[in-house]
Parts: structure tokens; sequence; C-alpha cells
């Protein structure tokens, strides 16, 4: 009766059918056991059907914390836009019409990360103080954390 299932990349390198084989499975212990499920996945759809919470990371550091819903909804933290818009939308005309974010450089390494916000060397939305200081952990509206210090 496990209070905690942890499952790192669950789905990474199965077909369709097994990835929600393997998310039905997984639905069914936490209804079981009646336990949380700590996902950690590059799989955003994975993450829109299975989460009720999603914290999104760069270079080991939480960048947004939000419900599910609200995340996919309305994202403050440009990473988390930029992931999200590279999730293809079913529906043709609405694709047609989404903006890209494309992020630019190389992903700094963890051992050495730059100064200031991670994310600042391929952020475009970074300015001065992104280079300078470390963006503080703050809650922009009820169970909605961000650290980004342009985040609105």
């Amino acid at each position: 009766n496990p209070a905690i299932l942890l499952a790192d990349e669950p789905t990474t390198a199965l077909d369709v059918t097994v990835q929600a084989q393997i998310l039905d499975l997984m639905r069914a212990l936490q209804k079981d056991f009646q336990s949380s499920i700590v996902m950690i996945t590059h799989n955003l759809g994975v993450v829109s059907q299975m989460a009720d919470h999603v914290a999104v990371m760069y270079l080991g550091k939480i960048m947004e914390l939000a419900d599910s819903d609200t995340l996919y909804v309305d994202p403050k933290h440009p990473y988390t836009k930029a992931l999200l818009s590279a999730v293809p939308v079913p529906d043709p005309k609405i694709e047609a019409q989404r903006k890209r974010v494309i992020l630019e450089g190389d992903i700094p390494s963890p051992a050495n990360p730059p100064p200031g916000c991670p994310f600042n060397t391929r952020c475009p939305e970074a300015q001065e103080l992104c280079v300078i200081e470390v963006p503080e952990w703050r809650e922009l509206k009820t169970g909605h954390w961000v650290a980004c210090h342009f985040a609105e």
C-alpha cells in the first residue's frame, strides 16, 4: 500500500497503445491504494492527462508550479510558454494560428549554471536583471507560483 508512487519517465519509448495501458494501470493503482503519484516526464501530453498539479523544471530548478488546468491555460514563465507552444493541437485551424516560441542557444551545464536566473541564456524575455539576480520564488495567484522577475 504505497503512499507515493514515483514514476520516472514511465511511458518513454513506448508505443501509444502500451503508453495508454501503463497510464491506466497507474490510475488504477492510485485509486486502489489511495496514493499520490509523482511523475517525472518530458511528455506534456501525459502530464495533461494525469496531473492535478505540475511543476516545470529547468536545470534542476522549479520555474513554475500550478494546478494543471491553470498551467495549461495561463502559463506565466517563459520556459513553460515555450514548452507548451511545442505541443501540437489536433485542430488544424487553431494549430495554424498558434505562435511557437523557439528557444535559441545551448542548454547550460547543470554543474555550472549561469548567474542569475538559470533560464536567462535562452529566455526570449530576458533583461539585464535576469543575468544579475536569481528571481524570487513567488505566488502570483493562489496556488500559482513562479520564479521569474517579469511574470505577471
